[in-house]
């Protein structure tokens, strides 16, 4: 494990999913399980489709067909469209759900496999072997790629291509700062806990702090003061690299926050942290236009 992957692994964790058998914890050097099937059955927040549209659908990506999920209003046209960036570990139940909830607030919501080139991230064994293959595998330039193609998708079915947002969670959320700097059309994004730094590699040459003074939309980052992986150092660098760069971003923090608070199928989950940062998002999203 490198130095990138070790960090990374450090701010996952506290993301591990957990399955009526109980949480499964191991030795760093052994790993941890994942279960990722009876994650489905586990979260908290089921949100119905009664008066949407929703399902699996693919969208033509540069290379291939990009597995996906969306949900929208029924009948809805001209919607506003947020894409949502899945964590690592696959467009599992609480990702459809995300989309749902974002569906009955009144926009499209797309989310894609972001990890299908290299590999199917919710049947793996563990987070090394998740780190170790699909997350170092997979470009940054391929996942801006596969937005821009999920955004393309929106605008042709039922989407307003003005009106377009995006949100992410955890490696998703690093995902987020990085699209506010790649799409000029972004109206808004909002980073769930996504990671700020690390050691560029040939295929993630920049994180966040890098791109701060290059942000093309305002982006909110929702942090946990209590994050293991992500630490207050980092967002305060963060935080100093925006207020440079003169933006209208902005990062908020949880002081009793751990990491994955707003993921309902895990222990780390906050309702009420969670339900606040809901409500920032979608302050976020109307105060930009979306």
């Amino acid at each position: 494990m490198n130095e990138n992957q070790r960090a990374e692994f450090d701010s996952l964790v506290p993301e591990v999913p957990f399955t009526r058998r109980g949480f499964v914890v191991a030795m760093l050097a052994s790993g941890f399980a994942l279960a990722a099937q009876p994650v489905i059955a586990q979260t908290v927040i089921k949100t119905d489709a009664d008066g949407l549209t929703a399902g699996d659908i693919k969208v033509q990506a540069a290379d291939r067909e990009i597995p996906g999920y969306r949900a929208m209003p029924a009948g809805g046209t001209n919607l506003p469209t947020v894409l949502v960036v899945m964590e690592i570990f696959g467009l599992h139940e609480y990702i459809r759900d995300v989309c749902r909830r974002l569906a009955k607030a009144g926009y499209l919501a797309i989310a894609l496999d972001m990890y299908v080139r290299h590999g199917d991230t919710a049947k793996m064994a563990s987070v090394q072997d998740i780190l170790a293959g699909p997350v170092s595998s997979a470009s940054d330039a391929e996942h801006m790629a596969d937005l821009d193609a999920a955004a393309a998708w929106a605008a042709k079915n039922g989407g307003n291509p003005v009106r377009l947002a995006v949100t992410g969670f955890c490696r998703g959320g690093r995902t987020v700062w990085l699209y506010a700097a790649h799409n000029p059309r972004l109206k808004a994004g909002v980073a769930w806990y996504g990671p700020l730094e690390a050691a560029p590699t040939p295929r993630q040459p920049k994180w966040p702090l890098d791109l701060a003074g290059d942000l093309k939309a305002p982006v909110l980052g929702l942090y946990g003061g209590k994050d293991q992986g992500i630490s207050l150092d980092q967002v305060e660098h963060m935080k100093k690299a925006l207020a440079k760069a003169g933006g209208k971003s902005e990062i908020h923090v949880y002081p009793d926050a751990p990491h994955a608070f707003h993921a309902d199928y895990r222990p780390s989950y906050r309702k009420d942290t969670a339900e606040d940062g809901w409500k920032r998002m979608l302050e976020w999203f109307r105060k930009n236009g979306v």
